[in-house]
């Protein structure tokens, strides 16, 4: 098998603002679609042999004119490779006239129809051509100085597609200042959007969403058109790709009620759709049902009407509501008839499928649990297998016609899909393999990711080990191309991470770590599978809090446990799946790194359901009140899966801290609170938590503890009042110098003004906070507000930026995590690294307030020690064998909860 790994780093995707009508469908996969041009030969499929008539349009005696805007009717509809056939005859034609603006204007529209084709060279030569045709020009005539301006515009998309985004950045700024010559505040408005967007893509999220914020306050001062009305849904959109939802509902409300206003039906329908789409984000799934509906009633074109009702028909797909879908069938069908071969017609009948091919998924599920009261979905007339197939193989069929090679790949990888679904392995291997090979000819890292994750699956199940962990390798290193791209996916994409994303990264963990079979003998895992492991883990690590975050801002700079701390163990912990052959077998996986040692790795067999139980028991036994008999044996039983088969080698290799990158619920466990039959294990170890040694963060130098402590002890907000807190910051006081904010004083406007006024190196927040998977559910509270994840950012600005000194260390002592939140400390790892802090101390669930008062106390007191300096996660043991040692506070309860992440040192 060919090499899927990327060649560079060249971009492959690119969302660009274009001339012409936006025909996205809302896909319930992951990747962004661009085109490629490659044919290649499609087998028999269900029975229907594929068998594609080219459609040459040939020409009669037309003008230059009339061909130009021939060619803007293939490309509106969808048919890129007749329209660039077009407008190269046009060019060409306007060229032996002389007339070099026309021809400027041609090789502009031709550039983009080739980069929609994925011709890179082509388009790239089409737009050098017609910009050296405009600058050759001493002097531009108004149109002249606007078809240069679309051009410019033009060359900016081409060069974020090739990777070059700084570049496509100034491009940007030259084609907005072009536009303003030339009077068009439309072109303006894109161009802005476009910079936006490489802006995003070069990771600069907040400039990204200044210039979007001045765009919406320039648009507001605008008279109300259809044209601001567009620019409102744009602005919409490309707010809610950067995961602002609540800025975005605004903003396409107001460009709803404008086109309302002009009874501009067609504009409505599109903004309907938008709105619709931020209301599945936030499972308001009847909500986003009813916007869906009323965009097929106000949508003037069968596209455009299929397009809401294919939304709809994925709505009801992912709640299982197949009667529901049933009855939405044959109006699908109805529109999807009238739609001649085009890009947009490909891409339906791709994403009714996938819609189709979730029921039988479904029908699976249900038989693999044993679910008789479930009604099966195969009771309702859904169409079969060969008939999903027969719709897909027509989609190849139009793609080829159209000679849209990236549908076609598009359309193949899907068929593939359905074929492993029917367990036919021969035929899906071949489709995707031949997918494969049309995205991997011009680099589209997107697609090729998808395929290649496919075709990882499919040779898993016919036995092909080898081949299967060199497929996974490929999406994995395409994946990690894309990481930018991933988390500003088009909203249009429904990008979901924990369907698209994060199984290709478990799978490929789950081979690497399996035993190979050579001459019939099970050999163990090779050392450079085990490495690699780790850093497949380190990466899930990573793009679970780019998703957490909605961007890829955070900077990795790996390093060797070795040169960090000779008396540390990091420990992998992670829970696989094992689908092979229709196994339904589970594990939990442990990954050890030892200090100048190999990796080792050890498992524990058990179904993930079982796991699960026993993690969360663990997690309530931790209560007062439940038995202390059963609350041990499950601490120890953790403690046999995540530690036991390694006690003697990190006893005979001087281990003094375990620093744990923990998976899932792991992450909510109190690791010290784990028991070996004898003690805890923070009676022999100090814990740290970290998201990854790529991500760890640079220690400062210690130096005289200054603080900035602040807090509430009085009800606010509907949070309990916490009368210990003062206390909690007077002994604070008494160990370290502190400037204390309490109550009243800790405003958001005053905690900001200190923060940013003096280089503290220790901040103490003593107030209410909840750890969540969602970002709009993690905040920390104050007298008057609450303190989002984004908010801290912008809070700790100056200290991230280096105009003031880093955080060493960051305490959040009576914060919590969201109630049945498995995933709740992504949350707790989003303020740590916001903050931008070396080291966070925190608690996972809300602790007496008094108990904590005292270990924060102590905390301090073993931290400023001169005597004898110690690391933070030891001073953090300290304090907690303080109250283990205290009758009144030994129970777990009061003293596990507190997790030290990040720097341990």
């Amino acid at each position: 098998m060919a090499s899927i790994l990327p060649k560079g780093k060249r971009r492959s995707t690119a969302k660009k603002t274009t001339k012409g009508k936006n025909y996205k469908f809302l896909l319930p996969g992951l990747f962004i679609l661009s085109l490629l041009l490659v044919t290649i030969i499609v087998p028999a499929v269900a029975q229907s042999s594929i068998s594609i008539v080219s459609q040459e349009v040939r020409q009669q005696q037309l003008t230059p004119e009339q061909i130009l805007k021939q060619g803007r009717e293939f490309y509106e509809a969808g048919q890129f490779f007749e329209a660039a056939n077009l407008w190269q005859q046009a060019a060409q034609a306007y060229k032996n006239q002389g007339t070099i603006l026309n021809q400027a204007q041609a090789l502009n529209y031709l550039s983009l129809a080739y980069q929609d084709l994925g011709q890179g060279k082509q388009a790239q030569e089409a737009i050098t051509t017609s910009l050296e045709l405009l600058q050759s020009r001493k002097k531009l005539e108004p149109r002249g100085v606007a078809i240069l301006a679309q051009a410019l515009n033009t060359q900016g998309s081409l060069q974020l597609t090739q990777g070059k985004t700084e570049t496509a950045l100034a491009t940007w700024k030259q084609a907005e200042a072009t536009y303003e010559l030339a009077g068009n505040e439309t072109g303006k408005l894109g161009s802005r959007i476009n910079q936006a967007q490489a802006l995003q893509t070069l990771g600069q999220y907040r400039r990204a969403n200044e210039l979007l914020k001045k765009l919406v306050e320039e648009l507001q001062t605008q008279p109300d058109s259809v044209l601001k009305a567009d620019g409102l849904r744009s602005l919409g959109i490309a707010l809610q790709t950067v995961g602002d939802l609540v800025k975005s509902k605004a903003i396409l409300e107001q460009s709803l009620a404008i086109s309302q206003q002009l009874n501009a039906s067609a504009d409505s329908s599109a903004t309907l759709l938008g709105i619709g789409n931020i209301a599945r984000d936030v499972q308001r799934y009847d909500v986003a049902w009813k916007f869906y509906q009323e965009a097929a009633n106000l949508a003037q074109t069968p596209i455009t009407t299929l397009q809401a009702q294919l939304n709809q028909l994925s709505l009801l797909a992912q709640t299982q509501q197949w009667q529901t879908a049933s009855s939405l069938m044959p109006q699908i069908e109805s529109n999807l008839s009238q739609l001649s071969p085009s890009r947009a017609s490909v891409y339906a009948r791709v994403n009714l499928a996938e819609s189709l091919m979730q029921q039988k998924s479904g029908d699976a599920e249900t038989r693999r649990r044993g679910d008789k009261e479930t009604i099966p979905n195969s009771q309702f007339p859904i169409p079969n297998s060969q008939k999903i197939a027969q719709s897909l193989a027509t989609a190849v069929q139009q793609a080829r016609q159209i000679k849209d090679s990236r549908a076609e790949a598009y359309a193949l990888t899907q068929l593939g899909k359905l074929y492993e679904q029917t367990q036919q392995w021969q035929d899906a291997q071949s489709l995707t393999e031949q997918a494969l090979q049309i995205s991997q000819s011009i680099e589209a890292a997107d697609i090729t990711a998808r395929a290649a994750w496919q075709l990882g699956r499919i040779l898993e199940q016919r036995g092909d080990l080898t081949g299967s962990i060199a497929a996974f390798q490929g999406a994995f290193a395409h994946l990690q191309s894309l990481r930018s791209d991933l988390v500003a996916v088009s909203p249009d994409v429904q990008f979901n991470f924990k369907e698209s994303v994060e199984p290709v990264y478990r799978e490929l963990v789950n081979l690497l770590l399996q035993p190979t079979l050579t001459h019939g003998q099970i050999e163990d895992t090779s050392q450079a599978n085990i490495k690699q492991a780790r850093e497949v883990i380190e990466a899930l690590q990573l793009a679970e809090l780019d998703n957490f975050f909605r961007d890829a801002c955070l900077d990795t700079q790996p390093v060797v446990l070795d040169e960090i701390d000779t008396q540390a163990a990091v420990i992998y912990p992670i829970i696989l799946h094992d689908s092979f052959r229709g196994n339904s077998a589970s594990r939990l996986e442990v990954v050890i790194s030892l200090p100048n040692q190999p990796l080792r790795h050890y498992a524990t067999q058990l179904p993930e359901e079982e796991i699960e139980n026993i993690l969360q028991q663990f997690y309530s036994s931790l209560y007062p009140g439940y038995s202390r008999d059963q609350r041990l044996r499950l601490a120890e039983e953790v403690y046999d899966w995540l530690l036991r088969p390694a006690e003697a080698d990190l006893a005979n290799s001087g281990i003094e801290t375990l620093v744990f990158v923990p998976d899932g619920f792991l992450r909510n466990l109190p690791i010290a609170a784990l028991y070996d039959g004898e003690q805890y294990i923070v009676e022999k170890y100090s814990v740290a938590l970290s998201p990854g040694l790529q991500l760890f963060p640079q220690g400062l130098k210690r130096e005289e503890l200054q603080a900035l402590t602040a807090g509430l002890t009085e009800a606010r907000q509907g949070f309990a009042e916490l009368p210990a807190v003062e206390d909690e910051v007077k002994e604070i006081a008494s160990e370290v110098d502190a400037q204390v904010l309490l109550n009243q004083e800790f405003t958001r406007t005053a905690f900001q003004k200190e923060i940013n006024g003096k280089p503290f190196p220790v901040v103490h927040l003593a107030t209410h906070g909840q750890f969540s998977s969602n970002p709009q559910e993690t905040f920390l509270l104050t007298w008057d507000e609450r303190i989002s994840i984004k908010d801290f950012d912008l809070l700790f600005e100056k200290r991230r930026l280096g105009i003031l000194k880093p955080i060493d260390l960051l305490v959040l002592s009576a914060c919590q995590t969201a109630a049945g939140d498995k995933r709740a400390t992504l949350g707790l790892a989003g303020f740590a690294l916001r903050s931008g802090a070396r080291s966070t101390m925190a608690s996972l669930w809300s602790v007496h307030d008094e108990s904590t008062a005292a270990l924060m106390s102590e905390f301090y007191r073993q931290l400023t020690q001169t005597n004898l300096p110690i690391t933070k996660a030891e001073a953090l043991r300290q304090a907690q064998l303080t109250l283990l040692s205290d009758p009144q506070y030994n129970h777990p309860y009061f003293w596990a909860s507190f997790v030290l992440v990040g720097n341990w040192l």
